[in-house]
């Protein structure tokens, strides 16, 4: 059996070694690029890489113009890394379409568990069947396409999930917890303000449908048709 490839982008040679060295361990191929250039060139040379772990702060192209550019043409998992604690970083690593946010230092067992996670939830989309409908939007979980009124939107893999995880629960009040330990799993070391981020996005991309969901103070969200 073929083993699944990483992608793996820094410009640090010694971090790209540290990651590349847990990856493999867990039986992955890991590809290494040392900027954003050389990942777009690796990247589209191989076609079969399952997961990127991208640096933002890099010579040549940086991460973002790197996501950017992936998602015009695939869905393939994302998780980017910035030294930098700056929401404003995250928020727009999300807007243009990651699916984690990591920042330096971290744990590389971390890291790990949020590639294994991705993975595992991205080949749980691509074998199921399902298309759920409610309130005008519907959900194909086998293309993993999302239509309101018709009209297809562009779901991150953690913004699809998320909805489909409202849809499953319509008129029921989740806990960010409970969103937590459903979405991102039990392997998932992060807070709640990473839920209240999503939602955001989730909520402008659906236009007025995102109205359904609705904010429960004190507790969390519900999605609900009125």
């Amino acid at each position: 059996m073929d083993k699944i490839k990483i992608l793996v982008v820094d410009d640090e040679s010694r971090m790209r070694k540290l990651v590349h060295d847990f990856l493999a361990r867990e039986g992955y191929e890991v590809l290494e690029a040392g900027d954003g250039e050389e990942a777009l060139d690796i990247f589209y040379q191989q076609k079969d890489i399952a997961l990127l772990v991208l640096d933002i702060m890099m010579p040549r192209i940086n991460g973002f113009e790197v996501c950017r550019e992936i998602r015009q043409t695939s869905k393939v998992p994302i998780i980017m890394l910035t030294a930098k604690g700056d929401e404003r970083d995250e928020l727009n690593g999300f807007d243009i379409g990651a699916d984690e946010y990591i920042s330096k230092p971290f744990s590389p067992k971390i890291l790990v568990a949020r590639v294994n996670a991705l993975l595992r939830r991205a080949n749980k989309l691509g074998k199921e069947a399902v298309i759920s409908e409610a309130g005008g939007i519907v959900m194909d979980k086998t293309a993993h396409t999302v239509a309101i009124d018709g009209r297809n939107i562009e779901l991150s893999v953690k913004e699809f999930e998320l909805l489909d995880y409202f849809m499953s629960n319509q008129g029921i009040a989740l806990t960010r917890e409970r969103i937590l330990d459903s979405v991102w799993s039990y392997d998932y070391f992060g807070d709640a303000r990473t839920i209240d981020t999503h939602v955001k996005k989730l909520r402008s991309k659906m236009g007025a449908k995102g109205d359904y969901i609705k904010t429960v103070w004190g507790v969390g969200y519900k999605f609900e048709i009125q």
